[in-house]
């Protein structure tokens, strides 16, 4: 086991992962920009080193200096949580040049599935369900307008270093190619520095349910079952429920070993997310692959039991094996993520002073958070500021004890989503269990 690890991370997953530090008595270190040296995973790791100023690239994507802070605190792993560096594969190659372990997945698995149009390839090998679709990057716009005519409209295009919805256009007809095309490369190349497209065959209506894997060091891999990321706005997840819904036995048993295949085909390590969508006649086509934990793992460690999912991260990269058995889900979790953003104002982020906070509690309520009373939320991040995870023995258990939580949670001083979140809960799709990735385009806040 490790001695200590550094944290190359901030805000709640940061604090999630000492957390698990301190409790399997592992030596915890954050590293923080001077937007952050308030913050609470600042204050429980056992050293913090700060790693510059508020721009992400002058600290938090800033390799140099990550290792940099390994280094002159003797921290032998970095867990890179989410976001920023936890799917670079030069970061991955970089705790390996210097002899530190990177608690995620290796060089050669992040560019075989980070890289969409050479993970669907990959997929295809492997024999698991993908979307139809353009056969690797497309070279010129000439080609994309062939690809799109045989396959038929309407299309989705789709940057390859793509993710959390840069660089993605949906295209209804031939006349709107131009612009998405135009569009899409110049957000992708803004975004990733790279600008390549490939494309597929628009699934109207999906589900977005994702597989819950990891993968040891010997080639064994398990799943862990499903969570339903459907509900989304502009390709970001709003909420996030375990199981689905939508789910049948005989399906969850098709997808889940359809995802062992996908992690085994590539001897995957880590903790990782097989992603795909779900057309209405409940056929499922392969969508992308998360080398990293997520944002929603949570849910997946409610419905299963006893499980830590960082911990498990952990043990594998220290080179335990996993146990080997696939997981069925127990209860029924919802996370409702609180952002700092205005659901009557189109979800404007709204930075600012945290004056008033209480935290909602009781039975099966959990809160993953790094705020508190007389916290500012930095204008520079993601807006997220909580993880509002409930789990119940039912789906409708979970529903009432989510709308008895948020109607607790009280955030004062900034704008928050838990007035969406409510509204949302009382929604008859989402009440129904009949929602789709489309929900948002009919669902309205109403006034204030």
């Amino acid at each position: 086991m490790f001695k200590k690890i550094l944290v190359a991370n901030r805000g709640e997953i940061a604090l999630r992962i000492i957390r698990t530090c301190r409790e399997i008595g592992v030596k915890s270190v954050a590293v923080y920009s001077t937007a952050d040296e308030e913050s609470l995973h600042v204050k429980y790791a056992d050293e913090a080193v700060c790693i510059g100023p508020p721009p992400s690239n002058e600290s938090y994507l800033k390799m140099s200096n990550i290792i940099a802070a390994a280094e002159i605190t003797n921290a032998d792993a970095i867990h890179p949580g989410y976001g920023f560096l936890a799917e670079n594969a030069k970061f991955s190659k970089l705790c390996d040049e210097h002899g530190i372990k990177f608690i995620g997945a290796s060089a050669d698995m992040i560019n075989k599935m980070g890289d969409k149009a050479s993970a669907i390839a990959t997929m295809k090998a492997a024999g698991v369900p993908t979307v139809p679709g353009s056969d690797g990057i497309i070279p010129t716009f000439e080609k994309a307008e062939e690809i799109a005519a045989e396959m038929g409209y309407p299309v989705m295009l789709k940057a390859t270093a793509g993710g959390g919805g840069k660089g993605m256009r949906a295209v209804w007809k031939k006349e709107e190619l131009q612009d998405a095309w135009d569009s899409a490369r110049m957000e992708s190349k803004a975004a990733f520095a790279n600008d390549d497209m490939y494309m597929e065959k628009l699934i109207e209506n999906p589900r977005h349910i994702e597989i819950q894997i990891i993968g040891d060091s010997k080639g064994n891999a398990c799943h862990l079952s499903e969570r339903d990321c459907s509900v989304q706005r502009r390709h970001q997840k709003l909420i996030e429920e375990a199981p689905s819904p939508f789910m049948t036995r005989a399906l969850r048993k098709e997808m889940g070993d359809a995802a062992v295949i996908a992690a085994e085909s590539i001897n995957y390590e880590g903790a990782g997310t097989v992603e795909f969508l779900v057309d209405k006649n409940r056929n499922f086509y392969f969508m992308e692959m998360n080398t990293r934990i997520q944002v929603e793992h949570p849910i997946t460690e409610q419905i299963i039991g006893n499980y830590d999912l960082i911990n498990e991260q952990i043990k594998v990269a220290a080179g335990i094996p996993i146990i080997g058995k696939n997981y069925l889900p127990k209860m029924h979790a919802i996370e409702c993520r609180i952002n700092a953003e205005d659901p009557y104002n189109n979800f404007r982020p709204s930075p600012g002073k945290i004056t008033t906070l209480h935290m909602p509690g009781g039975h099966g309520v959990r809160v993953d958070s790094h705020v508190y009373a007389g916290y500012t939320i930095p204008p520079y991040y993601d807006s997220m500021i909580a993880k509002l995870i409930v789990t119940g023995e039912t789906r409708e258990q979970a529903i009432s004890k989510m709308k008895r939580a948020l109607n607790e949670f009280t955030i004062e001083g900034v704008k928050t989503t838990i007035p969406f979140h409510l509204k949302l809960m009382d929604f008859p799709d989402f009440v129904k269990g009949t929602y789709t990735t489309k929900l948002m385009d009919y669902f309205s806040m109403g006034d204030e």
